[in-house]
């Protein structure tokens, strides 16, 4: 009579086997999916933060510039100076552009920027739009993105 009951229960154990070890993979799962996504967004948040203060490192550099006393955006206007270094500006009389580069917490950022004056209105407006990358920066003056690249825009306007 002992034999029969033994017989009867052999499967259960196997069975209690099974479902501990599914609800144990189901939990580490669950553990390891949570924690792919909050690296990847501890990640994205970095590449945002890097992409805007270069947008923000590009417009300063442009407001720095156009300041009366150095008015670099003018007919003739070659440079501007910013991050101890001259660039070069290209463009024409009313649009210039530059870039910068060697920006953000590993020295990989850029920021592409753009000076428009309206010279023909008074009072004169200038739009600055600074456009801000988290990679791309590592050539001086070469702003070049790749695939994952943020991009972070600033605009100003007076």
């Amino acid at each position: 009579m002992q034999k029969e009951k033994i017989k009867k229960n052999k499967g259960f154990v196997l069975l209690y086997v099974v479902m501990i070890s599914s609800i144990i993979l189901v939990v580490t799962l669950s553990v390891g999916d949570i924690s792919f996504k909050e690296i990847k967004f501890g990640t994205s948040a970095k590449d945002t933060n890097d992409a805007f203060f270069s947008a923000d490192t590009g417009a300063e550099c442009a407001l720095y510039n156009d300041r009366s006393d150095i008015n670099a955006f003018v007919e003739g206007g070659a440079s501007v100076f910013c991050l101890d270094r001259s660039i070069n500006l290209k463009g024409d009389s009313s649009d210039w552009y530059f870039t910068l580069s060697g920006l953000g917490n590993e020295s990989k950022g850029c920021a592409i920027v753009k000076v428009h004056k309206e010279n023909f209105v008074e009072p004169i407006t200038t739009t600055i739009i600074s456009k801000g990358y988290n990679d791309g920066g590592i050539i001086e003056d070469v702003c070049d993105q790749g695939p994952n690249t943020v991009e972070r825009q600033l605009e100003l306007n007076y």
